[in-house]
């Protein structure tokens, strides 16, 4: 892409200020002293790929198209009609059913991966082995010790990898954070957050999916990090059935439709978590933090502003949103662009595959927690992974052998090498050092 400036130097007339000069009796007009440079400035053009052109991935694509110095050129779905179609919409030159198509394809240079999450860890390694930045919507795998492989592979193949933690992005819980930073409210005391959609999913999304610490308060529990911007340490979790009964022959948090949590942060700051399959009136989901001079909070939000007083009702005069990407739609934008940026720029990711590692980690303990009825420590599940190479990790549970060469980890950041960024010396703004204490006393 070339950007010209051009500066124009105006005409400048030097016949004693005259406007005009005069010789044998005939007018003449004047010379224009009119000179011109062209200084040419190269700026980057990143090429992507998007795999999954499902609901998700339409949303990333359309972003994908509004970010400056980006290019999609390529997008795959197994229902290859979906990408075609995907591909006709948004002007990408080419399509195919085959998600390998895009991560070989040599005219790319990020990848897009908004699959189904059991595709997720294999789709980040080969896209690694590819040379390829990788931008992979939550989790990174369905398996912690797959998650650390996937981070390992981007950061040894010298990657960009970003997870789509796309409340981080939302301006409503944005403002909550930026207030917490500046003590707008003091020193931070308790936060609450609550999560509620507004129906159940169906039997088919519940089973196998995690359980509902996983697949719903995972987003819950990486904001409490979010807005604490310190070191959780353990975590008490319940979880009880009250609206789909069906589920309660699943195994484990799957069987859970509603949940609760309390986190415990330094400084005796804590944070509880309420989620639930069901709202009535649509998304619920709010945010508050108290300090020791006052308190913040954000509400659900609504299409419009609009409010009706009557005889025998005042409030908003439409419902909230109840639908996720209706909800998200402007967050889900601007994470996306954030990632284009680091991109063209080469600058940090906002958000990293550190912090999706944590989020599972978090919602991994609170499984455990509801399981034993008990307070469990972060690096109680950090202790369950070892590792006898970067990509070559297992849970201690799957082996048959304690591992002989077993060293526990106490933090998350000892499983892992050095990212992409962290080699190069940058750092995320306004992030400290808090992952390299992360789930430690």
């Amino acid at each position: 892409m070339k950007i010209f400036s051009v500066f124009v130097a105006l005409c400048v007339f030097s016949q004693q200020g005259a406007a005009f000069s005069f010789q044998h009796g005939q007018s003449v007009r004047p010379q224009s002293a009119l000179s011109m440079t062209v200084v040419e400035k190269e700026t980057k053009t990143v090429k992507v790929g998007v795999i999954g052109c499902g609901r998700i991935g339409l949303v990333h694509l359309e972003a994908i198209t509004k970010a400056p110095g980006v290019t999609p050129v390529i997008v795959s779905n197994p229902t290859v009609s979906k990408a075609e179609a995907a591909a006709a919409q948004y002007n990408v030159p080419k399509f195919t059913a085959e998600a390998m198509d895009v991560i070989t394809d040599p005219d790319v240079d990020a990848v897009w991966i908004c699959s189904p999450s059991q595709y997720h860890a294999e789709q980040i390694k080969a896209a690694a082995a590819n040379g390829k930045h990788v931008f992979c919507e939550k989790p990174l795998a369905t398996d912690l010790s797959e998650t650390v492989e996937a981070i390992n592979a981007c950061s040894e193949a010298g990657v960009k990898l970003m997870t789509g933690l796309q409340r981080r992005f939302d301006e409503n819980f944005k403002r909550v954070r930026t207030a917490v930073e500046n003590k707008e409210v003091g020193e931070t005391i308790m936060i609450k957050l609550c999560s509620r959609d507004p129906a159940p999913p169906p039997f088919a999304y519940v089973k196998g999916g995690g359980g509902i610490f996983a697949d719903m308060a995972v987003h819950d529990l990486d904001m409490s990090r979010f807005l604490a911007g310190s070191d959780p340490i353990d975590i008490l979790a319940i979880g009880s059935c009250h609206i789909d009964k069906e589920i309660e022959k699943l195994e484990g948090s799957e069987a859970f439709d509603t949940a609760s949590c309390i986190v415990r942060y330094p400084g005796g700051v804590q944070a509880m978590i309420d989620v639930c399959r069901q709202s009535s009136f649509g998304y619920d989901q709010r945010a508050e933090v108290l300090g020791t001079k006052g308190m913040i909070q954000t509400d659900n939000v609504y299409p419009n502003t609009a409010r009706i007083f009557r005889g025998d009702f005042t409030g908003n005069a439409d419902m909230p949103y109840d639908f996720f990407l209706s909800r998200y739609n402007e967050a889900y934008v601007t994470e996306t662009i954030a990632f284009c940026d680091s991109l063209v720029n080469d600058t940090p990711v906002p958000c990293t595959g550190q912090d999706g590692l944590a989020a599972l980690i978090m919602a991994i303990a609170a499984d455990k927690s509801a399981a034993e009825n008990r307070w469990v420590r972060f690096d109680e599940v950090v202790q369950s992974v070892y590792c006898t190479g970067p990509m070559e990790c297992q849970l201690v549970a799957e082996s048959d052998v304690f591992p002989e060469s077993f060293r526990p980890s106490n933090s998350p950041k000892e499983l892992l090498v050095p990212e992409y960024d962290e080699q190069k010396g940058k750092k995320k703004e306004k992030e400290g050092n808090w992952f390299n204490n992360l789930f430690s006393s």
